[in-house]
């Protein structure tokens, strides 16, 4: 009875012992692979767990010193009573069978199997873990830091600093990745004004300017009704000032300043002494770049110059913002004038003066963005040549259709996507 007894006992321990090293091996996987910046977060939510793996996480050679001692610990002494045991039972010749056994034991239920869910649970598995370690480390510090003081002499005579801890900075482009592979857990709307705004420092304000050959402006060298005309008809809330053309411009007017003026008592004069001094920015600025100005200087609206000082075009606050938002349209739906779908038709009929971002962004497809910024623009560099209408042609596996030409530029064309990019759109 004494033996059974003797038995059970040792073999109770074992496991024992075997369970906390695989309870080390397990949690120290699942605390090295937790998402540091979700620790972050909850952590800053209050939630205990989170609170102490942070801190413990801020010292990992303390950390990974406590696991180790642990891990070690309970491998000897399950050693130790495997050895006993053997050595009642078989003799020398048993120790060595229970020698391999123990390794295959321990290399299976107390490493791979403990770290491989340490790996999937990491969060389920490491926060509660932190407790343990937590209290853990309070007693056994003396021991803790006299191991860490000698691992990290060691270290520094390999030039290795061990208190210079990862900050997990992102890069620019990491951070891009994060927010394209967040998939279901952020809205697909929110996914695109994020990346939007992550694109903002590569992008130009000459991809999303209103080009000076579609500006719509007061022409002060043009008789006073068909300047009236100009002012009731335009659906643009700031109009450019000039005279005979865009190049002699004299500033901006915005229109809401002559809501209090008498329609009798207006005139040249009084359109000269409302307008604004114009703002003006150098072709290539990026759209970071732009809102910066924005900011500082006030200003809602900029005429783009290249470098002789002619304009190039105009850009405001609204497109800037529309690049981060999405069109503004009162149905939520494409223009009908610029994307329209063809009846019965997986085709669409585009303007081809679209900005191809934009163009992108509405309809999910992916054109190629890294050379001219308008469909006609990407169209006439792929040709090389200017087309006739029923040309057709492939711009990143996109068939094109030109339908419509006119006044040297491509009007309209019909695009017909890929069966992938047709059922996103659907």
């Amino acid at each position: 009875m004494g033996d059974d007894l003797s038995a059970s006992t040792l073999t109770a321990l074992l496991v024992l012992l075997l369970l906390i090293s695989a309870f080390f091996s397990g949690s120290e996987t699942a605390l090295l692979t937790l998402n540091r910046y979700r620790l972050r977060h909850r952590a800053r939510q209050g939630h205990l767990g989170a609170r102490l793996a942070e801190r413990l996480l801020a010292r990992p050679d303390r950390l990974i010193s406590l696991i180790l001692i642990g891990s070690n610990i309970a491998n000897t002494l399950a050693t130790a009573l495997v050895t006993m045991a053997a050595l009642r039972i078989g003799g020398p010749g048993g120790v060595a069978i229970a020698s391999v056994g123990l390794a295959f034991v321990i290399m299976v239920f107390t490493d791979v199997m403990p770290k491989t869910l340490g790996a999937l649970r990491s969060e389920a598995l490491g926060l509660p873990a932190a407790i343990v370690y937590f209290v853990l480390l309070k007693v056994t510090l003396p021991v803790v830091w006299f191991i860490s003081a000698i691992s990290n002499t060691l270290l520094r005579l390999f030039g290795v600093k061990p208190d210079q801890t990862n900050p997990h900075h992102l890069t620019l482009e990491e951070l891009r990745t994060l927010v394209m592979e967040a998939g279901t857990k952020l809205p697909r709307r929110r996914q695109r004004m994020l990346m939007s705004i992550l694109e903002l420092e590569d992008m130009t304000v000459d991809e999303i300017m209103i080009p000076d050959n579609a500006l719509v402006g007061i022409d002060l060298d043009n008789d006073w009704n068909e300047i009236a005309t100009t002012i009731t008809t335009s659906r643009h809330s700031r109009l450019p000032v000039f005279r005979g053309s865009i190049e002699n411009l004299v500033g901006i007017l915005y229109i809401r300043k002559l809501v209090m003026t008498d329609a009798g008592a207006l005139d040249k004069a009084v359109i000269e002494s409302k307008m604004d001094e114009p703002f003006f920015i150098p072709e290539g600025t990026s759209l970071h770049g732009l809102l910066g100005q924005f900011q500082r200087s006030g200003q809602r609206t900029a005429f783009v110059v290249d470098e002789y000082g002619d304009i190039q075009g105009l850009v405001t606050i609204e497109d800037l913002l529309e690049e981060i938002l999405g069109e503004f349209s009162g149905n939520g739906t494409e223009a009908p004038d610029e994307v329209r779908r063809e009846d019965k038709s997986d085709s669409w009929l585009v303007d081809a003066g679209i900005n191809v971002r934009a163009l992108n962004r509405r309809m999910r497809w992916h054109l190629p963005t890294d050379g001219p910024t308008t469909l006609n623009g990407l169209i006439l560099e792929q040709l090389e040549t200017f087309p006739v209408a029923g040309t057709v042609l492939k711009l990143n596996g996109y068939p094109v259709e030109i339908t419509e030409i006119g006044d040297n530029v491509v009007k309209t064309v019909r695009i017909r996507p890929p069966p992938a990019d047709s059922l996103a759109e659907a």
